[in-house]
């Protein structure tokens, strides 16, 4: 589904995230070292409250434009050079990392934070793909179904292996020319263009350097980055019937930068420190290169 995880990535975890951020009182957001029993029912009933307010919203305004169908399934997995299902691997690693960081603040223990925390995105994501597919125009996606997982097992992965995140999955875009020739399915606003337009989308693999190797000498701040997009794409597949669709040079690309880790950014301001750690899914613009098809180009700052 274009652009859906992202959106409800936003309504889900971003905006009560950054009100919860905005506190005033760094004490209020430093983790329970027991259980917080009043802390624990708040997220838990703030996070079912806002679940099933997006379900029902999604139900009633996006799904009311196609027409019901029984339950079926699609194969999706060639369309967008799969850039619709690396979208899904991010918004159900993030909403999992901050499931599960919610968690541990409230003083959950570890084993319940990667069982019913890290596994939020999986959750909130499998239901709306339950939805889709009693919709006529989408379909239930195995291939989106696999996507989820791997976003939730790269959390708990590294959480089980390392107990912390070295590799973080991150975020960056930038408006293209091909929404402009195709608003209703790219977007018509800079924020429907986020969500909708994979042509400007790029997804990383952040690695801290300093996690790894452990140099005194490395800054913790340090990241590199690996990441993938894809250019060209007016349609989710390509088009043969229609020769203005097929002439655009569909293809992927893959970058290597640098990135900043901000939740590595020393600072003893708690509200400083829960920002740090939401804008932190948000790839830094650094000196890039860029490897396609055609060869090598370098971007003097790409995001």
């Amino acid at each position: 589904m274009n652009g859906l995880a992202l959106k409800y990535l936003i309504l889900v975890v971003l905006v009560p995230t950054a009100l919860w951020s905005q506190s005033k009182y760094d004490a209020f957001l430093t983790p329970s070292d027991t259980l917080n029993k009043p802390r624990r029912n708040a997220i838990v009933i703030t996070e079912a409250s806002l679940a099933s307010i997006s379900l029902i919203g999604l139900n009633q305004l996006w799904y009311a434009d196609y027409e019901r169908s029984k339950f079926h399934t699609i194969d999706d997995n060639t369309e967008w050079l799969q850039m619709d299902k690396i979208g899904h691997v991010f918004t159900s690693y993030q909403l999992g990392k901050h499931g599960a960081q919610l968690l541990n603040w409230s003083g959950v223990s570890k084993k319940n934070q990667l069982i019913y925390g890290s596994t939020l995105g999986f959750t909130f994501l499998t239901t709306v793909e339950i939805l889709d597919g009693f919709s006529e125009e989408w379909g239930f996606s195995w291939g989106d179904i696999l996507a989820n997982a791997s976003g939730t097992g790269l959390y708990v992965g590294q959480e089980l292996l390392w107990n912390e995140q070295r590799i973080a999955l991150k975020f960056s875009f930038h408006q293209t020319k091909y929404a402009l020739q195709r608003p209703d399915k790219l977007g018509e606003g800079f924020l429907e263009q986020v969500l909708k337009d994979y042509n400007g989308q790029t997804y990383w693999l952040s690695a801290n350097v300093h996690s790894f190797f452990k140099e005194k000498n490395i800054p913790k701040w340090l990241n590199i980055a690996v990441g993938y997009g894809a250019d060209g794409m007016l349609t989710g597949v390509e088009d043969i019937d229609n020769q203005l669709l097929t002439n655009l040079g569909r293809q992927r690309q893959f970058y290597l930068s640098l990135d900043v880790n901000l939740s590595n950014i020393k600072t003893n301001s708690k509200v400083l420190r829960s920002i740090f750690d939401v804008v932190n899914m948000i790839k830094a613009p650094f000196p890039t290169l860029e490897f396609n098809k055609n060869g090598c180009v370098f971007h003097l700052f790409y995001y």
